[in-house]
């Protein structure tokens, strides 16, 4: 039994404690928000981000970032990405310098653009930092569904003793070296996402459908092999499985977020009803920004940026995409 910290009580966050719990683990989990936290502990439900899901009393949730961090000696990081970093150092000289950390949080930072993984091993002297990613609804996990990820991280003891910690009957755990393609391939899939739901909400088919998944893969891969990612990344869980997943299911926010706009809302209706993040709408900025500065045509990512952040009508945004120049399919 290894005592864990999951720093970030949303919906994410608090089904891996679950899994951790069930695994035989003991857990500690931190929340931003106080009343949350009391109401979470009087209910056992966090009925907030992971509604209708009972949690044993021997999951402990707190406010108090040294009760968290308390002797912890695997950290799980699940702060949305743009409270990740102020969140983060809250922790700073909190957690033991022998604890291993994993970050299952999908998006880049907004100020420097670094991965989860890399921004928490600039801030946290806790060595290598692993990466946690793949097609997994929070809730199908909290519910004991099977599921499948990968676990990216250099060091490969590191990846393994966490693919065991992690790892279930339910809950199978891939490693991988290739930390890039794995954490970039999370991030900006939300963005895709959000393009699969402007598709759904203006009425369009399967065709369209099939067509933006695929080339948007294509733009995740151009740009993730920019960065020092490996092609064949992509290929996998945490490339095109949780693309497929995230485009096309029911429980995807981002795709959700996506659909409401392809039906007419404006992204302040939709982010003020909204409890949980839906990442893609804060990272397609991010994702903007970097190919910008690389020179690499990711033209679905510009156009759903120019959707949220610029109030660009949907239908012109799609008309946008079909009016580019022709080329060939395996062309940059």
């Amino acid at each position: 039994m290894s005592r864990v910290a999951v720093i970030g009580d949303g919906g994410w966050g608090t089904a891996l404690a679950l899994l951790l719990h069930r695994n035989g683990h003991d857990l500690r989990v931190w929340g931003a928000f106080e009343e949350n936290v009391r109401e979470t502990k009087l209910r056992r439900e966090n009925s907030r981000f992971l509604p209708g899901v009972e949690l044993p009393e021997a999951i402990l949730f707190t406010a108090d970032p040294a009760e968290a961090a308390e002797a912890a000696e695997v950290v799980v990081l699940a702060t949305p990405s743009q409270f990740y970093k102020d969140v983060l150092m809250r922790f700073r000289d909190l957690i033991p310098p022998s604890a291993l950390a994993v970050s299952v949080t999908k998006g880049l930072d907004r100020d420097t653009h670094s991965r989860m993984s890399e921004l928490a091993g600039q801030i946290l002297d806790l060595g290598e930092v692993a990466a946690l990613s793949g097609p997994s609804f929070a809730d199908e996990v909290a519910a004991g569904l099977p599921t499948a990820v990968v676990i990216a991280c250099r060091d490969e003891h590191r990846a393994e003793c966490l693919q065991h910690l992690f790892s279930s009957e339910v809950f199978r755990v891939y490693t991988s070296d290739d930390v890039v393609g794995t954490e970039l391939g999370g991030a900006l899939k939300n963005v895709v996402a959000i393009a699969a739901g402007v598709s759904d909400g203006i009425g369009f088919g399967y065709n369209s459908k099939a067509a933006l998944i695929t080339r948007g893969l294509a733009e995740i891969k151009r740009l993730g092999c920019a960065l020092g990612a490996r092609a064949e990344t992509f290929s996998g869980l945490s490339g095109m499985g949780d693309l497929l997943m995230t485009c096309m299911g029911r429980l995807s926010r981002n795709r959700s977020v996506g659909e409401r706009l392809g039906a007419g809302e404006s992204i302040e209706q939709i982010r003020s009803g909204m409890q949980q993040v839906a990442e893609g709408v804060w990272n397609c900025a991010n994702a903007r920004a970097i190919a910008r500065k690389r020179g690499i045509e990711v033209p679905i990512t510009d156009e759903v940026y120019a959707i949220v952040n610029e109030g660009k009508d949907p239908r012109a945004a799609v008309q946008s995409l079909l009016a580019r120049d022709l080329k060939s399919e395996t062309e940059d």
